[in-house]
This record gives structure tokens, sequence and C-alpha cells, in this order.
């Protein structure tokens, strides 16, 4: 989509950043992604990183660095393409900003989003085939999910990851264990919703861990926005990077 056809409201910017690729989605749509990759030699397990509903900015690219420093293959594929030009970064405080690239997704775009993403790992020769897995952040958190029931994933977590009970009736495809993060004071994110994810992944059969972080709000693993917890950061970080070693390595 060229820039002519692109409305950016302020304070939305487009950014270029290096190590970007470039993937073509199963729909014929091109999308852009950043990747990091860990300084030992491989083969390494992959990861997909899945961004919020700001874009793949600073702090999703930082995330995909500090996975890349712990010894995974990281892709953070841009979902917001088929609306927006690449490098699309929206402020956290400007989610209007977001919202028609966010109303513009859909289960089978991101389908197609994740297959790539998943497919330009599997072409690596640094990578280890059957050893990828994902994690996303709100937006990304739901389509976590998503990946691990369309792909053959071997692990997927999903932080605070709103609107996941919408797929709830894709709990039965999960191909592997799920770790989920919560905040106790998340507001857009109801103990119902949740419980509707867990029962449905209870009902399946499916491995998960469920992790509700009382004192947490939403969005409070990034330390971009003002509902950051450096205490719930730290700790539901400890626990993804141990829930990666063990079912990726």
């Amino acid at each position: 989509m060229g820039l002519s056809k692109l409305i950016l409201p302020n304070p939305t910017t487009i950014m270029s950043y290096p190590s970007a690729v470039q993937l073509q989605a199963a729909d014929h749509t091109e999308l852009q992604a950043y990747t990091a990759f860990p300084a030992t030699a491989g083969p390494h397990p992959g990861i997909i990183l899945l961004q919020e509903a700001f874009g793949v900015n600073h702090h999703i690219r930082s995330v995909a660095d500090r996975l890349a420093a712990a010894g995974f293959v990281v892709i953070a594929p841009e979902l917001f393409h088929r609306s927006a030009a690449p490098g699309l970064e929206i402020a956290y405080h400007d989610f209007p900003s977001a919202m028609p690239h966010f109303a513009a997704i859909t289960p089978e775009g991101l389908t197609a989003d994740v297959q790539a993403a998943h497919a330009w790992l599997q072409a690596r020769e640094e990578v280890v085939a059957d050893k990828i897995g994902s994690i996303g952040f709100c937006l990304g958190g739901r389509v976590s999910f998503l990946a691990n029931a369309v792909l053959p994933l071997a692990a997927a977590v999903s932080y605070y990851g709103g609107g996941t009970h919408l797929l709830k009736y894709r709990a039965p495809d999960l191909h592997a264990p799920h770790l989920f993060f919560w905040g106790g004071l998340d507001a857009h994110i109801s103990k119902e919703q949740i419980a509707e994810v867990t029962e449905a992944v209870d009902a399946a059969g499916k491995p998960y861990i469920n992790t509700v972080i009382s004192y947490a709000d939403h969005g409070f693993h990034c330390d971009e926005r003002p509902s950051y917890n450096a205490a719930a950061a730290k700790e539901a970080w400890a626990l993804t990077l141990a829930f990666f070693h063990e079912k990726l390595r």
C-alpha cells in the first residue's frame, strides 16, 4: 500500500530500522519484519514476536533484542501492513490513531502473517525448524494464541491478550503448551474473559500455565508505558525465559 493512500494523524510516525526483512504472505501482500539474532553460532530456537496495537516500535524491537541475547532467533512481523506503510509506530497515548489499523485486521490476514514469519524462520540455517515459539503483548497476546492454533509451534506466550476470548473456539487446535500472563488490575480484560479462555483450553485438554499478577495493570511489561510495573515485568520475564528454554531447547 503506497504512502499516498495512508492518512497519518499525529503523533504517528513512519520508521525505517535496520535488520528488516520483507515477507510475502499467502494473500499476496508484502510485510516488513524486524529481526534479531544471537551473537553466538547456531542452530538456535526461533521466536515469532507479535506487536502491541502501536506497531513494531522501539519497545517491541527491544524485546526482540533481549530474546536474541537469550539465544533465540527472533522475527517481529508488522501486523498492520494492509492498512499502513512499513515502519508504522503510534505513540502509546494515542490509541485513537491505532484504531483504524486495529479494526482492519482479520483472523485470516493474521494467519497469513504468522505463517509467513514461521516460514522465514524455518528456512534459516541457524534456526532449529521444529523448535519455534511465539510471544505477543496486548494485541500480540491474542495473535500469539492464534499462532499456536495455526502453526506447529513448540511453545507460545501471551501477555494480557485482550480479545483472546473471542478466539476461544480455536483452543482445540492449539499445538503447544501456552503460557498466559494477565494483570489483576487490568480494567481492559475482565476476569470473566480470562475464565472463558482458560475454561476453553481446559475443555480442549491442552496444556497451559495461567499467571495472574494481582498488583499489575494492563501493559505492565512495557517500560515505555505509564502502567509499567518493574517487579511484575521482571517476574514475568524470568518465567517466560524459563518456559522458552524448557520447551524450545
